[in-house]
């Protein structure tokens, strides 16, 4: 069986980890409750590697210090609450999962590791408008305007509307002046009505 082809889509030169608590509350986690920044549980690389699958690696020369399943849609990566520097980052071992802090010393780390998860998002996103048959629109096209402006001779009353005449219909004339077709009423516009029987007297 052939090896699988393993692809670098991210590298950081120097991240750090950090012991993470027990989350107090469903808000969230805070790297402030992590105790001293300054002083690391470990610190090494940060490499972010696809093969079938997508991982987090934070290893050193040497070893392998932890892995995470990378997920851009799951919640492999999470940020902390009072900073832009520092995550909680889940990572599992023969099935077993725990969670530790990471942080990076620049923010441009931070922002690229962000920017990779904006574009494998974008990516996801346009795989599955194809699955769907969504038509693809050039950004770079101006967008087709159609004229509705009068040709010259065209007037309103020949324009053809969807689901009507071609031409507007004069009203029907009704003959007699009225509705009833009888010339009597105010004008021959309104019929009356019929004046109702009178009583016979006995």
């Amino acid at each position: 069986m052939d090896d699988e082809i393993e692809s670098v889509l991210f590298v950081c030169r120097e991240v750090m980890v950090y012991k993470v608590p027990p989350r107090s509350s469903n808000a969230g986690y805070r790297a402030e409750g992590w105790g001293d920044l300054s002083n690391p549980l470990w610190k090494g690389r940060m490499r972010i590697l696809e093969t079938s699958k997508c991982a987090i690696r934070l290893e050193d020369p040497s070893t392998v210090f932890a892995q995470s399943p990378y997920d851009v849609t799951g919640t492999a990566v999470e940020p902390v609450l009072d900073s832009s520097r520092y995550f909680v980052l889940r990572v599992e071992d023969s099935g077993k999962k725990a969670y530790i802090g990471i942080g990076f010393p620049e923010r441009t780390e931070d922002v690229a590791l962000q920017d990779y998860t904006k574009r494998q998002k974008a990516s996801l996103n346009q795989e599955a408008s194809d699955d769907l048959g969504v038509p693809k629109v050039s950004p770079h096209l101006p967008a087709v305007r159609k004229d509705f402006s009068l040709k010259e001779g065209q007037t309103l009353g020949s324009i053809a509307i969807p689901g009507g005449s071609s031409a507007a219909t004069p009203p029907k004339k009704i003959q007699g002046g009225n509705l009833l077709g009888s010339g009597g009423g105010f004008g021959g516009t309104v019929p009356l009505l019929p004046p109702p029987p009178s009583s016979k007297k006995r």
